[in-house]
């Protein structure tokens, strides 16, 4: 009988179960032996979709796609109806487990990891424990013959297939995870259970996401096989890049003393690049040139140890694509085979994927990517299968962390015991950059996980003299007790863009953003004002900065107010900046758009408080404000961006904040309050009676449902602006899913992330417009203002209501 796993839309062409499973695993085994068990990704290739010989199965794969008829053939039956309703991925599961499990604890625990990557292979890691206390991992293996077919499909198995299970599946595997899973959990006597079980997850969800990536990749290759030529089969020729890089550096000018101190900088990263792997700090201030420093660094690091990619994590989408940009120019030639440069940041990318968008979907596998703190958390914590798909990548890398002090606090634990996992386990090298390096080594409940960061690792010997060197400005504290009214901020900024020539002002909402440039607008020139914020969608803020940026240079005057997305990597020079208070470490990055190239012998940041500002749901900036007036009522006469006095803020804003870094749940989302931590490890508030078993007990599910990187997740959606208007009616009309990647990719530039509550008002007022069956969505042109981007009213020329 000939056993269908798939069959081609273009040709009709069938891939065969055993085709398709000895594939699987042969890719599998590959992407395992990162970590050195290449034969588990070869038995996890081998079992996943074993449930597919079942004839409940090929009934409905062969009705689906009409290679039975309905007039004909007895076995056709209705397949829309039984679309996701055939569980063919339990049957492998049950087979390793049953395997495994006669070997006492220690195969129950192999057979457990194995066994529920198999399982989750098509919807997400399951629960080992589930909210109530039910052990859903023992439900699973249990669930009756007739719904798994694991005796039918035993019986028809290919006798070669059957013969290589029995190779694989054998006591020295068992033995073979276990050598690997005591070196998780012995690495440091001081390791709690916590971060041990944590770290047995975090392996459990690595080799999940060998299997998951090996059946797309097979399943793309089989449906479409010129996606085989878009894939690298040799390893980077990292020279290629240095070469090109090194010539670009030299050839940059030295126009005065900063640019000689940015030099420094970068050679000093190009000669501790020959060094250990490990987690390396790199502390610059802002304007020191970072993102060049960093990129030379990863670049010799990852030809010294023959490494795979680089993946440079920044915290805003905002910046990415400038920073990209950047990249490009340096390392990218036309008449390259592949592109060096990925870029992997949209909210576009649907949550519940089709299967056809499954094959095409990024997987990082590129020399260099630019992706989000945000992206890069739902890899590592995240549900279903699209973010833990990438998450081998991370091992035999460079991961960069561009403004490491923006992760999200929540986060703080799960992010510290993470690096050190990929540190410890998967040869992967970690380079955190800021100019306000936050002590995520020093925490004050270390049991819970803090990062394991050797004496020595700051790339830059003597911090604080490059401090000195690079002081260009002077915080101003002019904080007074009534706060600042509306008026009297304008009538600062416009004295400051009188005075100066340029100045920006930097607040802490998008109200705020458009009230003062409405003031100002009132008198000054048109031509010389701008605004920037998040309701603008990436193109349209990059023409504002291509703007400002060429009448910085033209020495023209500019006044620009903007939110805080200009803080995190935007390359600008203003002769003044006003900041309102907010965290020392915003403080600091405001100053870094300050003389950032010492025109002047010295300028001011004003740091000013409005007497009306509505942040209280904007927690981080409301705990980090009241920190910093803690700093600045203590610190009178001390240069505030001193790395002192920023280690200072940093002890009282972690130390206030230490509960909150387990991220906390609540007793709706999880039955209980509890914490991601501890449902990601030993689950230890779990009503489940413990065992003496070394068996996991994980809620894998219920934490991924839970996670989001940010605590108001947004949606994307695409605005016509420009391009963005020709994008939306061609992602109307489009079918093939690999080209809708594509304009996926493009229209990244033209779409705004909208809050929940902004959302609801949009659809209130039918200004979001569902397309592709509600996969995406795009917004009325009357809801999208030239001055401040996306408006929950119809906005003018002349008026928009801000959101």
């Amino acid at each position: 009988m000939n056993y269908v796993a798939h069959v081609r839309k273009s040709d009709r062409k069938i891939q065969t179960v055993e085709t398709h499973l000895k594939e699987v695993s042969q890719i599998c085994s590959k992407l395992t032996e990162k970590i050195n068990i290449s034969e588990v990704g070869e038995l996890l290739g081998l079992l996943h979709d074993f449930g597919k010989y079942g004839d409940q199965f090929q009934a409905y794969i062969k009705s689906a796609t009409g290679i039975l008829n309905p007039d004909i053939d007895d076995d056709h039956v209705d397949s829309n109806a039984l679309k996701g309703k055939i569980d063919h991925s339990t049957c492998g599961a049950q087979w390793i487990w049953q395997r495994f499990k006669q070997y006492g604890p220690q195969g129950e625990l192999a057979g457990q990891i194995l066994a529920i990557c198999l399982a989750s292979h098509h919807g997400g890691l399951i629960d080992c424990l589930n909210s109530d206390g039910g052990n859903s991992f023992l439900k699973r293996m249990k669930k009756d013959d007739r719904m798994t077919h694991l005796s039918e499909c035993e019986t028809v198995l290919d006798k070669e297939l059957l013969n290589k299970l029995n190779v694989l599946a054998t006591p020295q595997l068992i033995q073979k995870c276990l050598f690997q899973i005591s070196a998780l959990v012995n690495i440091s006597p001081a390791q709690s259970e916590i971060v041990k079980q944590f770290k047995i997850g975090l392996w459990t969800r690595f080799i999940y996401s060998c299997l998951i990536d090996a059946d797309r990749i097979n399943s793309a290759d089989f449906e479409n096989p010129e996606n085989k030529k878009l894939r690298r089969d040799e390893p980077v020729n990292w020279e290629i890049a240095i070469d090109r890089l090194e010539k670009k550096l030299l050839a940059l000018p030295i126009r005065n003393d900063i640019d000689n101190i940015r030099c420094d900088i970068s050679k000093r990263c190009k000669e501790r690049a020959v060094e250990d792997q490990g987690i390396y700090t790199l502390t610059v201030p802002t304007g020191g040139g970072k993102t060049f420093a960093s990129m030379r660094y990863a670049l010799h690091h990852a030809q010294k140890h023959n490494l795979e990619r680089i993946i440079y994590i920044i915290p805003y989408t905002s910046i990415i694509e400038q920073n990209a940009q950047e990249i490009r120019k340096l390392i990218e030639r036309d008449d390259d085979d592949f592109p060096w440069v990925l870029e992997q940041h949209s909210n576009l990318e649907p949550e519940q994927l089709t299967w056809q968008h499954k094959l095409v979907s990024e997987n990082w596998d590129a020399p260099v990517v630019f992706t989000t703190m945000v992206q890069f958390l739902e890899t590592l914590f995240g549900g279903g299968t699209r973010g833990p798909r990438r998450m081998h990548q991370l091992a035999n890398s460079v991961l960069i962390f561009d403004e490491i002090q923006t992760l999200p606090i929540k986060c703080v634990h799960l992010f510290c015991n993470a690096i050190n996992f990929l540190t410890d386990h998967t040869k992967t090298t970690i380079l955190l950059c800021t100019a306000t390096q936050p002590l995520l080594n020093q925490l004050k409940n270390s049991d819970k996980g803090q990062l394991n960061i050797p004496p020595g690792n700051e790339l830059i010997e003597d911090v604080r003299e490059l401090f000195d060197q690079l002081k260009r400005v002077k915080i101003n504290n002019q904080i007074r007790t009534a706060g600042w009214s509306d008026l009297e901020i304008a009538e600062l900024a416009i004295e400051e863009f009188e005075n100066k020539g340029s100045c920006l002002v930097i607040v802490n909402t998008k109200a705020w953003a458009q009230k003062l440039f409405e003031l100002c607008g009132e008198r000054i020139d048109q031509l010389c004002i701008f605004h920037l914020s998040t309701g603008l969608c990436p193109a349209h803020r990059q023409e504002i900065l291509s703007e400002i940026r060429q009448r910085l240079d033209d020495e023209l005057p500019v006044l620009c107010v903007s939110t805080q997305l200009i803080e995190a990597g935007v390359d600008v020079d203003f002769g003044s900046v006003i900041r309102f208070l907010a965290g020392l470490d915003s403080i600091a990055q405001a100053a870094g758009r300050c003389n950032r190239n010492g025109k002047n012998s010295t300028a001011k940041v004003h740091v000013v408080n409005p007497e009306h500002e509505s942040i209280e749901m904007l927690k981080d900036i409301k705990e980090g404000r009241d920190k910093a007036l803690r700093v600045l009522s203590e610190a009178k006469g001390i240069d505030l961006l001193n790395p002192d006095v920023m280690e200072q803020y940093f002890t009282y804003y972690f130390y206030q904040r230490a509960d909150e870094m387990a991220y906390p749940v609540s007793a709706k989302e999880a039955c209980r309050p509890d914490t991601l931590l501890n449902l990601l490890s030993d689950n230890r508030n779990n009503v489940c009676p413990k065992r003496n078993s070394f068996m996991l007990r994980q809620s894998f599910k219920t934490a991924g449902r839970i996670f989001k990187a940010i605590d108001a997740p947004t949606e994307a959606v695409i605005v016509p602006y420009r391009e963005g208007e020709l994008l939306i009616a061609e992602l109307c009309a489009e079918q093939d899913p690999s080209k809708v990647r594509q304009l996926l990719k493009q229209a990244q530039k033209y779409s705004v992330n909208v809050f929940p509550n902004i959302w609801r008002k949009l659809k209130d007022k039918d200004a979001i417009i569902p397309i592709r069956g509600g996969e995406l969505f795009y917004v009325d042109e009357r809801h999208y203002s030239k001055e401040f981007g996306l408006s929950v009213d119809e906005v003018s020329d002349l008026e928009a209501q801000i959101i």
